[in-house]
């Protein structure tokens, strides 16, 4: 098997359908990550550091990193088959919308690898958004809020380290995905939605392969991070 069985299952999963759902997400990941980088025409160095990263976050062994570095490099071909493999993860994921969004999340951060999304990168993303049935209005939040994740990281990818400076406001609302408007019970109702958006458990229940908990994990702890950070600028 090419997955660690989760604990946790979905009610809409069937025998055998998580590991279809965990297979697919990371053939995508990877590989669309890979092509991602190259639609621009070259790869840079920061855009193969974050793959990197991604594959040290997950802890692969040697076999699983290979995989992941082999569809990297696929994905940079040009014969690389991108329509087919994001067909195989819209069925596999099947309105598991928070799934795909996180699947978005993921490579809205491989994009902005080296600070800034260029055109190219841009018409993919939204290309792959329409594929996956994901309005242009929710691409641009979930935009704002992977910027948010790189100001957040003192340009660091969208990786959060310790000693980094705490984030601007604007970054915390972002990050939880409001305006700076809202009343108190809806920061506080924000900051609950989208930690269960991105609970760990919760998606691989749903098909995120396990080996990407610590990036749901990693998450729901910058999430939580802008919310102290909106608390104490609120005084509740």
């Amino acid at each position: 098997m090419l997955f660690r069985s989760s604990g946790l299952e979905a009610e809409s999963l069937q025998p055998g359908e998580q590991e279809r759902v965990q297979t697919a997400f990371f053939t995508a990941t990877f590989s669309i990550m890979g092509h991602l980088a190259k639609v621009d025409g070259s790869v840079s160095r920061k855009e193969i550091d974050l793959a990197e990263a991604v594959m040290r976050k997950m802890e692969l062994d040697a076999d699983m990193r290979a995989t992941a570095i082999r569809l990297f490099n696929q994905g940079k071909q040009e014969t690389f088959p991108v329509e087919e493999v994001i067909e195989q993860f819209r069925r596999e994921c099947h309105r598991r919308s928070t799934l795909i969004q996180m699947f978005i999340e993921i490579q809205l951060q491989a994009a902005y690898a080296d600070g800034k999304i260029d055109s190219a990168e841009e018409r993919l993303l939204l290309h792959i958004c329409r594929r996956l049935g994901i309005p242009e209005m929710l691409f641009r939040r979930l935009e704002q809020m992977i910027q948010a994740e790189y100001h957040f990281a003192g340009a660091g990818g969208g990786q959060f380290r310790k000693g980094d400076a705490a984030p601007s406001l604007d970054d915390a609302y972002a990050l939880l995905n409001i305006s700076k408007n809202v009343s108190d019970d809806e920061v506080k109702r924000a900051y609950r939605r989208q930690t269960s958006q991105h609970h760990p458990d919760k998606l691989v229940a749903k098909g995120l392969p396990e080996e990407m908990m610590k990036i749901a994990s990693e998450k729901t702890h910058e999430i939580r991070l802008a919310y102290e950070r909106i608390k104490e600028a609120r005084g509740f």
